[in-house]
């Protein structure tokens, strides 16, 4: 302190002052008051790079120095009639106290915001068209255009959900805003109008202080970066940003193009800020400076992944006096769909959605709507969870060829696949979706134990193959249908509600005695196939202990045990990594798909030595792209994120939530007959009055969710069941906002 003082009284005659600390990232700062007036004395290291910097800077100031009504910094003259001071290893700049209250700190008002876009553009007039050598090379983590210079700081996130949020955009820069970085103006900006560096006094801005982050960067940058803070802690971010853009666009007129990547430019300062700042705290961990936008830039990060992005453009859009983007028109989407499909491909809702984008546990409609998904349960990490797509991505630009060839990807995907099953199932083989592995699956236990006929529950569903049709009574069963095939023997479902057995234990033994009669009676069954949880016939758990009876008697007479996890599998319980698990058996065999791809078209079979060797028979088994290097790579950062983001706990606990609420529902409604399932694989059977199924309520709820802009699904025999089984990013405040509208719909139809 004792040099700051001297340096002061020597190079700018100024002595005694009080001296308070105001910290800053790149440099040192003191708020300097003495009689003469308060200032600001800035400390930099002595570096030749910082020394063109401040030069430039100076410029820059004093060409805005001219304009009126504006306050900015500007550099005080030393004794030496220079404004930079050099003493040992440093440098010191005396700056002018730009005086005013902190955008902040006051109330934002709607004109206030106005006045601040048109500061903004009036300063852009004067400094964007400069051009200055140091300002132009400059590289700074903190311009936006240089985002992916903060990847590496990912790691210094600790929660890996919010590691994966912030990759998430950095992907989605890559994607939306690079493919324009040349087409983009650009020219000098300020590149920090944040909250606590815009002044204000009598309601509107006055002044800008701190040209540390100045550099030459795109246009649209100011605007993104001045929009992302004042959003920050508002419950409508959106609303906030139309007075600003309007200002700015009166003074400076942004072009389209700049206002349709302003959503993800807004997303990467939020990004450079939390990755910043999670650095930041690690060498300075009490730092009310470093951290005192953290919290808010979190909290607006998670509310923006849930903004439509075509919802912001058209918002800023029409601020800026551009037209919206258009709009398709469903009914003409609905005619191009029928001309060129068959009607047997369905549509969920009344009302059909088209889709346009998604995140995680959100997809976006084309009309700006954003969807809490609670129903795709393929998408088991969340759509488009960025460890996921790059993976598919990086993978299919070096290598994507097929299993005659060894590599890498394939044997470690195996690896760890594997090793979440027991010691005896350690053969693997890859196929392209849940409904291809059936079918194999069904093959490999004809060719192994030489039989023909096959036991299945009533109302499963196991793919759409020929052979998954047959094996499908949810299928072959409908009216009209293809009807049950000769080699299919099916047994009802051990189901405990509405089955007039008092517990599980009894449920299981009756259904268990039916299906060891019928396996008695035809003693030529080759594989008992069965879902743990019946997914199609209404999210049927099977009863404890039924399995327990049905494996040893299908193999004394010489058949396989297989189990579908497809719906069910990879952590989804909760409780159990794989829906056998829960039921207390092992299967002979399992078979995969859905979520382990998380979206990509991924299935498998995994078996023991024993059977795989029994299909080497001469004929080659081969799949022209299952088990591909994209295919095994995907498969294999599906399971990474699993144990990362631990979300087999998240779906127990986040489903024991949903749980809870969807019983105190129960309470009032008594529509809600059952609640059934376990972590984030549940279903709700819905009764009339009479006991009957409410096909009706169901489909009610379902369409009027929607209508919410919430998705969920009906199934079971009468479609009165409704299916819970969202993406395993959904949270708690997901789980109470699902059952809140639940409620309010249940609310209006008990008064009908």
């Amino acid at each position: 302190m004792e040099h700051i003082l001297k340096v002061l009284k020597d190079s700018f005659n100024i002595d005694s002052p009080l001296l308070s600390s105001m910290e800053g990232y790149d440099s040192t700062n003191y708020k300097i008051v003495t009689g003469k007036g308060t200032f600001v004395l800035k400390m930099y290291q002595k570096k030749p790079e910082t020394i063109a910097i401040l030069k430039a800077e100076h410029k820059i100031l004093n060409s805005l120095g001219h304009l009126g009504n504006c306050g900015f910094p500007s550099d005080i003259l030393s004794n030496g009639g220079d404004y930079l001071v050099y003493s040992e290893n440093y440098i010191y700049r005396l700056l002018s106290y730009v005086e005013g209250s902190f955008l902040g700190e006051v109330e934002q008002t709607s004109d206030l915001l106005y006045s601040f876009g048109r500061f903004l553009g009036t300063m852009d007039t004067v400094i964007f068209q400069k051009h200055h050598t140091a300002i132009s090379a400059k590289e700074s983590q903190w311009d936006l255009k240089h985002l992916k210079k903060n990847q590496k700081l990912l790691n210094f996130i600790p929660d890996p959900k919010d590691r994966n949020l912030v990759d998430y955009f950095f992907m989605q820069f890559d994607e939306r805003v690079i493919p324009y970085q040349y087409i983009l103006r650009k020219g000098i900006i300020h590149s920090d109008a944040n909250d606590w560096n815009v002044l204000t006094s009598n309601g509107k801005i006055s002044g800008i202080i701190d040209f540390g982050d100045m550099c030459h960067s795109w246009l649209a940058n100011e605007l993104a970066i001045a929009v992302t803070y004042v959003m920050m802690g508002k419950e409508s971010p959106l609303a906030s940003t139309i007075p600003i853009i309007k200002g700015y666009q009166e003074t400076f007129p942004l072009e389209e193009q700049e206002l349709d990547l302003l959503y993800y430019l807004i997303a990467a300062r939020l990004c450079i800020s939390v990755c910043n700042s999670a650095y930041s705290k690690t060498l300075k961990p009490k730092s009310d400076y470093i951290t005192i936008s953290e919290k808010p830039a979190w909290d607006l990060l998670r509310k923006w992944i849930r903004i439509n992005p075509i919802k912001a453009k058209d918002t800023f859009r029409a601020a800026a006096g551009f037209p919206i983007s258009t709009k398709t028109v469903l009914e003409t989407q609905l005619s191009r769909r029928k001309a060129h499909m068959g009607s047997a491909l369905s549509l969920s809702y009344s009302k059909p959605i088209e889709m346009a984008q998604s995140a995680f546990q959100y997809m976006y409609d084309s009309d700006g709507n954003t969807f809490l998904d609670a129903y795709n349960n393929i998408m088991l990490a969340g759509h488009c969870h960025p460890k996921v797509v790059l993976a598919g991505q990086k993978t299919m630009a070096r290598l994507n060829t097929n299993t005659r060839y060894i590599y890498e990807d394939l044997l470690g995907y195996s690896d760890k696949l594997l090793s979440k099953f027991p010691p005896q199932l350690d053969k693997v083989f890859f196929v392209n979706s849940g409904s291809a592995a059936s079918d194999l699956a069904i093959r490999m236990a004809m060719a192994h134990t030489k039989k023909k006929k096959i036991m299945v529950l009533e109302h499963g569903y196991h793919g759409n193959t020929r052979i998954g049709i047959d094996i499908s009574h949810y299928k072959y069963s409908k009216n009209p249908g293809l009807g049950k095939q000769d080699y299919i023997i099916d047994t009802p479902v051990p189901k405990v509600f509405n089955s007039g057995f008092k517990n599980e234990a009894l449920a299981a033994k009756h259904f268990a005695s039916i299906a060891m009669g019928q396996i008695k009676e035809s003693m030529g069954i080759a594989a008992f196939l069965a879902e743990p949880i019946v997914g199609c016939g209404g999210q049927v758990p099977l009863a404890k202990g039924y399995l327990q009876y049905i494996y040893p008697k299908i193999r004394a007479q010489g058949g396989i045990c297989i189990s579908d996890e497809v719906q069910v599998g990879f952590g989804r319980l909760g409780d159990f990594f794989w829906g056998y698990e829960m039921l207390g058996v092992v299967p002979d065999m399992v078979i995969l798909g859905k979520p382990m791809g998380n979206g990509h078209p991924i299935g498998a079979v995994v078996t023991t030595s024993e059977i795989a060797a029994s299909f080497d028979n001469g004929v080659e088994f081969f799949s022209s792209f299952g088990g591909n290097p994209v295919s095994c790579s995907i498969g294999n950062a599906v399971l990474e994120v699993i144990e990362e983001e631990n979300l087999q706990k998240h779906a127990k606990d986040v489903g024991n939530h949903l749980i809870g609420l969807l019983k105190g529902l129960q309470n009032n409604y008594p529509e809600i007959a059952d609640i059934r399932g376990s972590g984030l694989f549940l279903g709700v059977e819905l009764l009339d009055k009479k006991g009957g199924p409410n096909t009706k309520l169901a489909a009610e709820l379902k369409n009027g969710l929607r209508e919410k802009h919430i998705l969920i699904g009906t199934d079971g025999p009468y479609d009165s069941v409704l299916k819970i089984k969202p993406p395993l990013s959904f949270s708690k405040a997901n789980v109470e906002e699902l059952v809140y509208e639940i409620r309010s719909i249940l609310e209006i139809s008990s008064k009908i």
